[in-house]
């Protein structure tokens, strides 16, 4: 397989994106190289579109200004800032009817601060980021290519990360002006569609190299859940018992099944892997997307340390795909 065109995708799933923080750091760890050097293509959705945007923002110098280490930090360090609510949002009546479960101006604070001025125009390779409009009933994509070529998909980095991360029940839909018009974009969670940003991206990448006759995928996961929920609790749920049980149902279903066609239509050709995803299970004490506590960081942390070494030579063999030795 000669000079693919190399993707990136990386899911949703809140604070657990330490998890494909840690596989990406370990990725420039082997081959020396950032994330936007590598990849001509990279997505995400939610926690895996902030990722996405952070990876591509451009220093002073012109250079990508973060690492995938400080990926990791900012769920260390700025986690509960994020999923922080008032005593009142605590109370389980209020909080489950009345009000999405946490204010937004503690995620719009840390956005502001990780990606402060830059423009998704500037991103340092492509980038698309999921979202979904709801008053126009249908997917919107923040794409850097479209960002280049037209003012009016244009947009401050940190107004996508925000629009891709406003899941329902847990953050208000983001409210994004559109530039030059009195109109406005009502957006959401792009994981209500695409969790699992990998197909998008795949067929992203087809739109923009046309020509091209080859495609290493690589899909960063965040958690697979495992925890059941019982028939005899479930049949009892109304509108309300289902909330935020059914976000984290349709999350998980659509990552497989996106896995599962991906690993159909992007077989091994010659003995070389195109597609790769890398995921690891959860169990029922850190499945949450807003357990930014202290302890549940480290349990995540550890996840995805085994996740790496059980793949160990599967990255290695990745890793010479993405930066061929000399």
């Amino acid at each position: 397989m000669s000079n693919p065109i190399k993707v990136m995708s990386i899911d949703g799933g809140g604070i657990r994106g330490i998890i494909p923080a840690m596989v990406l750091a370990e990725i420039e760890k082997r081959t020396g190289k950032r994330i936007s050097e590598l990849f001509h293509l990279i997505a995400g959705t939610s926690t895996g579109g902030i990722l996405a945007l952070g990876l591509t923002k451009a220093g002073a110098d012109g250079k990508p200004e973060y690492t995938a280490e400080k990926g990791i930090e900012l769920y260390e360090k700025r986690g509960e800032r994020i999923f922080w609510r008032p005593f009142w949002r605590r109370i389980p009546l209020v909080s489950g009817l009345l009000e999405e479960k946490y204010p937004s101006h503690g995620i719009e604070e840390v956005l502001g601060q990780y990606f402060g001025e830059a423009r998704l125009k500037d991103a340092l390779t492509d980038v698309l980021v999921t979202s979904y409009d709801i008053e126009r009933s249908k997917p919107y994509f923040f794409k850097s290519t479209k960002a280049k070529e037209e003012a009016v998909r244009d947009c401050p980095m940190r107004w996508a990360a925000r629009a891709t991360s406003a899941a329902p029940t847990y953050f208000e839909p983001a409210k994004l002006q559109i530039e030059g018009s009195s109109d406005y974009r009502a957006l959401i969670d792009g994981g209500v569609f695409a969790n699992n940003p990998a197909m998008c991206a795949l067929v992203e990448a087809r739109s923009t190299h046309p020509d091209a006759d080859s495609f290493l995928l690589v899909s960063l996961g965040t958690g697979e859940l495992t925890r059941r929920l019982p028939y005899d609790e479930a049949k009892g749920w109304g509108l309300a018992g289902w909330a935020q049980p059914v976000l984290s149902v349709v999350f998980d279903g659509v990552s497989d099944a996106v896995d599962y066609q991906l690993g159909k239509l992007l077989p091994a050709t010659d003995g070389n892997r195109r597609y790769y995803r890398l995921q690891v299970k959860l169990d029922e004490s850190n499945d949450a997307m807003d357990d930014a506590s202290a302890g549940n960081i480290r349990v995540l942390k550890l996840l995805a340390e085994e996740m790496i070494s059980a793949n160990d030579s599967a990255l290695t063999v990745l890793c010479n795909q993405l930066a061929p030795p000399n």
